[in-house]
């Protein structure tokens, strides 16, 4: 349904990136939508990311054996040649370790998951549903996430 990413520096996050799936992107496989969302990541993020090499950790092994492919289709070749304009390093990281990442990929129900292993998204929540211009907005999002009838007026 959508893609995420993280820009970290020390530990730190610096960004985060976040895009529901539309038409024909829908419709990748799941190698085709990590990949789409590794080049999204660096396209928008390319000027932190350019001069030095930076590290990136992600869930899905094929994408470790990135530089190792030699048989492409012509819109992986398109990417991986994107790619290979940056100086980066892959780690693979157990869906367990990326909670950050999945949360961002399946921001349309969010709401419905945040408990405390989010550390800070327990506080937000009580933000949003207390907030004058949101909470409205809040308790609709949580009907859906319930699955309770919403009625307008």
């Amino acid at each position: 349904m959508g893609i995420g990413a993280v820009l970290m520096q020390e530990m730190r996050l610096i960004a985060y990136l976040s895009e529901k799936l539309t038409g024909e992107t829908l419709n990748y496989f799941t190698y085709d939508k990590e990949m789409h969302a590794l080049v999204r990541a660096l396209e928008t993020w390319q000027h932190y990311l350019l001069p030095k090499e930076f590290m990136i950790h992600t869930n899905y092994q094929s994408l470790k054996h990135l530089k190792g492919q030699h048989k492409l289709n012509l819109c992986h070749a398109k990417w991986v040649e994107f790619i290979e304009t940056f100086p980066y390093v892959i780690r693979c990281k157990q869906d367990k370790e990326n909670v950050v990442i999945d949360a961002l990929s399946r921001r349309y129900a969010l709401l419905s998951i945040l408990d405390t292993k989010l550390l800070g998204f327990e506080y937000m929540k009580d933000l949003y549903a207390n907030d004058i211009d949101f909470s409205e907005m809040f308790k609709v999002c949580e009907k859906v996430a319930l699955g309770k009838p919403i009625v307008v007026a």
